[in-house]
């Protein structure tokens, strides 16, 4: 064998040892995201770049991420870091990244995010990257209303207009129900604050007022009148979410409320086969409000790897990074620069961008209320009563006082457990 093939593989080898040896030092940490959020090109992009360290994805429900993953924080047990959507109340378990980051780049660009996923802790601890920004939202099927000769209703349209113009697009095509909307206290409470009610006061207490009356009798009507599905809100109890949009990608139900991250399944399962549309949010007797809503990429303080989980943060906050992952996600932004300068949605049809567009409209209409009650650490627990009990209501479990006794109730619990 000559010398400079030698030489060649005795090179070769060195270099392979040293990516074995690099590949088996290499620090693992663990990130639980729901796959609809769809940050795995966002961690692929990650682990190419960044050899020392790698991220390990685990898919879990959005279901595990509400219900069994505090349980884990509760024990000091669980993955390095989440994608959450409970910002407020899961803040005590945060790591505290700002040691590690630039805390004035986070602050300039997610200020007032930040806030929410302080919760009742306060302070200017930087606890995680609020990478997406949701609102909930309406969509309607174009197509059933123009079968049934019923005319779209008009932006300004209020909640009973959209269910009685609903109404007579399933009674004209057929279909059993008029509208739904996802089982969660977070849907509910945009018609509640729409209807007038503040669901918490600034000193932090639960608020069961007349509005919220009227929202939830309203409601427990379109139940009854049939403009609802009972198999949605009234077949299971407790605060399990749930959600029938397939209903509206099969065409059963022309209006549904939900929220702008269905754009990207809408845009995957409907296709062509009937014309869709993002709708402005209904109004009701107090404002046209939608809630705000969003995920937040977090560390928690049981990581035995807190620089990491720091560097992954940072790397996830950098323009650049963000704007990679929210264009092929379709998510609208939370980075100040990046609401200042838009996002292309490179790739996405005509449609979701309109509706992308539309949804970014509804930013600036959203109640107050909607932003207070959006940052309040017990809001998941107000959440949780509100669907529990209205779903009691539907079924003639509970009286409508009655109801709003026990959530103002169950929340009191839940404040005084968490002292």
């Amino acid at each position: 064998m000559r010398p400079q093939k030698l030489l060649s593989q005795a090179a070769l080898t060195t270099s392979l040892v040293t990516l074995l040896v690099g590949a088996a030092f290499a620090q693992e940490i663990t990130l639980q995201a729901d796959p609809e959020v769809r940050i795995r090109p966002l961690v692929e992009k990650f682990n190419a770049e960044s050899p020392d360290i790698k991220v390990k994805l685990e898919d879990i429900s959005y279901q595990t991420t509400v219900e069994s993953l505090p349980i884990q924080l509760a024990s000091g047990q669980g993955p390095d870091m989440a994608v959450v959507t409970d910002l407020g109340g899961l803040s005590k378990y945060y790591l505290d990244v700002g040691p590690y980051v630039d805390k004035a780049y986070f602050e300039t660009q997610f200020g007032q995010s930040l806030a929410w996923l302080r919760g009742s802790q306060g302070g200017d601890a930087i606890n995680g990257v609020p990478i997406t920004l949701t609102v909930n939202g309406a969509f309607a099927n174009a197509t059933l209303f123009e079968q049934a000769g019923v005319e779209l209703p008009e932006e300004g349209a209020t909640w009973e207009d959209w269910a009685q113009a609903s109404k007579a697009v399933a009674d004209a095509t057929g279909l059993d129900f008029a509208m739904e909307i996802d089982r969660s206290g977070h849907r509910f409470a945009s018609l509640a604050i729409s209807y007038g009610a503040e669901l918490v006061d600034e000193q932090g207490n639960p608020v069961v007022d007349e509005g919220l009356r009227q929202a939830i009798e309203t409601f427990a009507q379109w139940h009854r009148d049939g403009i609802m599905p009972m198999d949605l809100w009234g077949a299971i109890g407790g605060s399990t979410h749930r959600d029938n949009f397939a209903d509206f990608i099969n065409a059963k139900v022309p209006f549904y409320f939900s929220g702008s991250w269905k754009l990207s399944p809408i845009d995957k399962d409907i296709g062509g086969l009937f014309e869709w549309r993002a709708v402005a949010t209904p109004c009701g007797p107090s404002s046209c409000t939608a809630m705000p809503g969003g995920n937040a990429l977090v560390g928690w303080k049981h990581t035995r790897q807190p620089e990491a989980v720091a560097k992954f943060l940072e790397f996830a906050a950098q323009e650049e990074n963000l704007e990679y992952y929210l264009s092929t996600a379709v998510y609208l932004p939370t980075a100040s620069s990046l609401v200042e300068k838009g996002i292309d949605y490179q790739g996405a049809p005509a449609s979701v961008n309109e509706a992308m567009a539309l949804f970014t409209q509804q930013i600036p209409k959203m109640a107050p209320a909607a932003h207070q009650f959006q940052g309040w650490a017990y809001q998941r627990a107000m959440m949780n009563a509100m669907t529990t009990r209205i779903s009691q209501v539907l079924n003639n479990e509970l009286d409508v006082d009655t109801a709003l006794k026990r959530i103002k109730e169950d929340v009191e619990l839940a404040i005084s457990a968490g002292k």
